[in-house]
Formats: C-alpha cells, sequence, structure tokens
C-alpha cells in the first residue's frame, strides 16, 4: 500500500489544507515506520505520552486508491472533548463532494459503537460546510460552538444504537 499512500498523501501536500485527520500525515517518516506509528496507537503507550489509544481507517476502491482517512479515538481527553472529538476524517482534494466523506463515516461508526461508546464527538470548522452536513447526514445534533485562537469550533453528537 505504500504507492497508495504515497499518492494520496502528496495530493494533500500539494495544497496549502493541513492533512485531516492529523494522524495521517507523514512527517518525514518512511512507510515502515509510519505503519508502525500506527500500530503505536492502538496501544496503551498512548497514555503515556499524554495522547488516547486510536484507529487509523483508510477509505480505498477495489484498485487501492485511497479517497480518505478516518481516525477513531478510543476515548476523549479534555482536549479531544472540546475540539477534536472521537472521529477525524479527510478526504483527498481530488474526490471531494463525490458522498465519500459520508460513507467513510457510516463505515465508522459501528467500529465507534463497538468500542463500548454509546454517544459519539464529532467536530469540525464553523466554516467547513461540507463537514457538517456528513455530520447531520449521520445523526449528528449540533451541542455548541467553541473558540480556540482564531478558530471556532463546532461540536456535533451522535447516538450510536
Amino acid at each position: 500500500m505504500e504507492k497508495e499512500y504515497v499518492d494520496y498523501i502528496t495530493e494533500w501536500e500539494a495544497t496549502e489544507e493541513k492533512i485531516v485527520p492529523n494522524a495521517a500525515k507523514r512527517d518525514s517518516m518512511s512507510f515502515k515506520e509510519l505503519v508502525n506509528k500506527w500500530e503505536e496507537y492502538e496501544s496503551e503507550r498512548m497514555y503515556e505520552k499524554g495522547l488516547v489509544p486510536s484507529s487509523m481507517y483508510f477509505l480505498m476502491d477495489e484498485d487501492k486508491k485511497i479517497y480518505g482517512a478516518i481516525d477513531i479515538r478510543h476515548e476523549l481527553n479534555d482536549y479531544l472533548l472540546r475540539y477534536g472529538g472521537h472521529i477525524g476524517y479527510g478526504i483527498r482534494p481530488s474526490q471531494r463532494r463525490k458522498g465519500y466523506a459520508s460513507q467513510m463515516l457510516t463505515l465508522a461508526l459501528p467500529i465507534v459503537k463497538e468500542l463500548g461508546i454509546s454517544k459519539a464527538l464529532i467536530t469540525c470548522d464553523k466554516n467547513n460546510t461540507g463537514s457538517a452536513k456528513t455530520i447531520m447526514n449521520n445523526g449528528g445534533i449540533l451541542e455548541n460552538e467553541v473558540i480556540n485562537g482564531d478558530e471556532i469550533t463546532q461540536r456535533y453528537w451522535i447516538e450510536l444504537r
């Protein structure tokens, strides 16, 4: 999958946007180092770093082209409760507005439920109307907005049944 990942992340890096989810960034690591990092993210060792365990998934087609990434956090710390939520996701720039984000979030919600989470928090920047629609299309209810520096974060909750 290295070639497919490099193609995916190179497209993101060619834009001036920040890569979402942050855990998908390569940060000058080799592909093997990235895979090891993602495996470590799923472990309890993340608590030692002040983080929570999480699981990274990629949305791909039958040819293994990567359309997006989604990071599922197994629980919330104070920062995630305010700004990040249980789920962070992003679609590569060339594949947006095709329903992939909604599909990816729909596929992720049962995984979140399997983690024992009955109500998932998902956040997005206030100016990201596409993400807000994706969240609402999956049952998200806006609780509030919080200010973080120059950004306004919208906080949505989805009941998992």
